[in-house]
């Protein structure tokens, strides 16, 4: 007998062909890309200055690669998604289906009795009620696939309003000692106490009634799809730009001075000698003065952050050997590397301008931490948009720099 081959498993066949036809396209880009860029230096070499035609072919075709690479993330973001239809699921547990009833028909009745029992799923209508944990897993699990600070940040989960973390920036004092020798009294570690206050962030999905009313729709699934985009956009923003009010504290909100004169809350950063922009001869070399800005412990583990259009004018740099120093992933849902170093695009990242900081290079892990506040809160709402049942999701998120010496900045400007 023949097996029939599953819907889901076609949808997967399906999805994996699009990805692998996708990361072939985008190759195929960037070779045309490489090709064009080389031409476009040789005619600079051969009469000081680049074909206009030649050019914008550099320029039409770096942006058909930046679209290219768009499609593919979102390609392989997509196949992680799981199916929205109800084939397969394992038994909901108590909490899973007293929330599903509330979503598709607003009856509370189980979970009021749940908050009876625990006293930790809600609190009644008017401030909703907390999803179940697999579904808060799987929001938590989206969002650092999707959010780009998020995806190379340390996330912490509290269950208080602020997170208070002690840092020793200056370790005890230690030296060498004869065996017999006395042992001098050291001096203690130096402490700073950082505060990561929570704040609220929320999106409003809305669902017609035939959704609701379709029982083979996974409305957990439905509800994480829905919200992913909203959360990792006002996230990306306030981790990069965020001033701290009644949201996180972005790394580039923090006072920034040259490298030189760095000290303990402050970011540094490498001038690039030139206002807005990098130097014409031998721009790489600031990239790697930026490099070696940070300690090697730190080296280890660092990515570039910066965003779409900083990304396509990097694109066409070459080493002293002639080899770009970008590099294309190696593989669909992998990210590009610059020198090295896997890179990271963030679209709330600033663009080049007079002494603007458009570059960031660091060890993130170690630099910055996001702070989840456990519960993501569900309040149904259908009358404020009749005939659509709005669906108010909050939950309550902070950021900062735990770390200072882990991010350095490239300023495209003299001083």
């Amino acid at each position: 007998m023949t097996e029939l081959a599953s819907p889901s498993g076609l949808e997967t066949k399906s999805a994996d062909a699009d990805l692998a036809d996708a990361f072939g396209e985008f190759m195929t880009t960037f070779e045309a890309f490489k090709a064009s860029n080389d031409e476009k230096l040789a005619q600079i070499e051969r009469r000081l200055g680049a074909d206009v035609v030649t050019s914008d072919k550099v320029e039409r075709i770096s942006t058909v690669l930046d679209e290219h690479k768009r499609r593919l993330d979102d390609l392989a973001l997509k196949r992680l998604r799981p199916a929205l239809g109800s084939t397969g699921r394992e038994a909901p547990s108590e909490h899973k289906a007293a929330f599903d009833a509330y979503l598709r028909r607003g009856d509370e009745r189980a979970m009021r009795t749940l908050d009876l029992k625990a006293m930790s799923y809600g609190s009644g209508a008017d401030g909703g009620y907390l999803v179940p944990d697999e579904i808060e897993a799987e929001i938590g699990k989206r969002l650092a696939q999707i959010s780009p600070i998020r995806s190379i940040a340390s996330v912490r989960q509290v269950s208080s309003a602020v997170l208070k973390k002690p840092f020793a920036i200056s370790g005890p004092a230690v030296g060498w000692v004869a065996e017999t020798a006395a042992r001098p009294q050291t001096a203690s570690p130096t402490l700073d106490e950082l505060q990561f206050p929570t704040a609220e962030l929320y999106a409003m999905p809305a669902a017609t009634p035939a959704l609701l009313e379709d029982a083979v729709v996974d409305l957990d699934q439905w509800i994480a799809a829905e919200i992913e985009t909203a959360f990792a956009e006002q996230e990306g923003t306030a981790f990069v730009t965020g001033n701290g009010t009644n949201k996180p504290k972005g790394f580039l909100d923090y006072t920034k001075v040259a490298d030189a004169s760095w000290t303990w809350g402050q970011i540094g950063y490498v001038a690039t000698g030139i206002a807005g922009g990098l130097p014409t001869s031998n721009p790489s070399d600031k990239l790697i003065d930026l490099v070696y800005a940070l300690k090697a412990g730190y080296r280890q583990n660092a990515t570039w952050v910066m965003n779409r259009k900083t990304q396509a004018s990097i694109r066409k740099l070459k080493d002293a050997d002639g080899n770009y120093l970008w590099q294309p992933p190696a593989g669909a849902g992998q990210r590009a590397m610059l020198m090295g170093f896997p890179l990271v695009e963030a679209e709330d990242m600033p663009d080049a301008a007079t002494d603007a900081t458009p570059i960031a290079f660091g060890d993130f892990s170690r630099g910055y931490l996001v702070v989840d506040r456990t519960g993501v809160r569900v309040l149904r709402d259908p009358y404020s948009a009749k005939p659509y049942v709005l669906f108010y999701t909050t939950k309550r998120v902070g950021g900062g720099v735990q770390d200072f010496e882990a991010i350095k900045l490239m300023k495209y400007g003299t001083t």
